[in-house]
């Protein structure tokens, strides 16, 4: 039922109204939500509430292009942020789950990660960009449910990142480590778009789907991955990462996350 709603609302949200109907949908959403436009274009300008929900930055961020240094992908809220224990995550706290199940891949016994989870409310900036210099070389699409992903539904239901629908990056960073990043989906998200394989489509009753790529796409740090359409969560995992942020915080994309090794 999640999954016919978030197509309902998809079409909605994706429908050009006459433009004195569409501005007003634009304006209580932005009231409902309150979402700040300074750095975006005028509501009025937005012909779609799609447009709105993924609307550009006007000018792009600055952020310290040290190699070592990962920047935040998004605008989110940091629902947690560990290190793995035995290739177990926590969704919340005392919610754990399995990151083998998640990633769609049996990690090495020895080898753990740091995590951040990164909540995007519907107030957020809903596009997300690469944390660092990337070296993508599979991506997995993950069909599921279309559960929420708020604080409540975190401490509700039991593999929630497992359950829904999600896509998995993995890419090799400049130093020869590991990098996941997982887009999830959630209720009313009506796809999750990554630039770099036009060929996913979320949302759309597919079965899995694995992109293997010869030679890896790079992406450099700062670069546009895709977007939301609709708030959702990004969970990163990172080989050999020391953290300046923690569970609770609020975060820009661009911001400095933590250092590599």
């Amino acid at each position: 039922m999640t999954n016919l709603i978030s197509r309902l609302f998809g079409a909605f949200a994706s429908m050009a109204f006459p433009s004195i109907i569409q501005s007003f949908i634009n304006r209580v959403y932005i009231a409902l939500f309150h979402i700040d436009l300074s750095e975006f274009e005028e509501s009025k300008n937005f012909t779609t509430l799609n447009k709105l929900f993924t609307r550009r930055l006007k000018q792009p961020r600055i952020f310290d292009t040290t190699p070592n240094v990962l920047i935040s992908p998004t605008d989110s809220l940091i629902t947690e942020s560990a290190t793995t224990s035995k290739h177990k995550a926590l969704q919340i706290k005392g919610m754990e789950y399995d990151i083998n199940e998640l990633l769609g891949e049996k990690i090495p016994q020895d080898m753990e990660f740091s995590y951040v989870n990164l909540y995007l409310s519907p107030r957020d900036y809903h596009r997300y960009h690469a944390p660092c210099d990337m070296y993508i070389e599979e991506i997995r699409y993950f069909g599921g449910e279309l559960l929420p992903v708020h604080i409540p539904a975190l401490k509700k239901f039991n593999n929630l990142f497992i359950r829904n629908e999600r896509v998995v990056l993995k890419a090799k960073m400049y130093n020869g480590k590991t990098i996941y990043f997982v887009a999830v989906g959630a209720l009313n998200v009506g796809s999750i778009v990554f630039h770099c394989e036009p060929k996913i489509h979320t949302n759309a009753k597919k079965g899995n789907e694995t992109y293997t790529y010869a030679s890896p796409i790079a992406i450099q740090k700062g670069e546009e991955l895709g977007m939301f359409n609709m708030g959702s969560t990004i969970v990163l995992f990172i080989e050999d990462f020391t953290p300046q942020i923690q569970s609770g915080d609020k975060v820009r994309y661009a911001q400095n996350l933590g250092t590599l090794a």
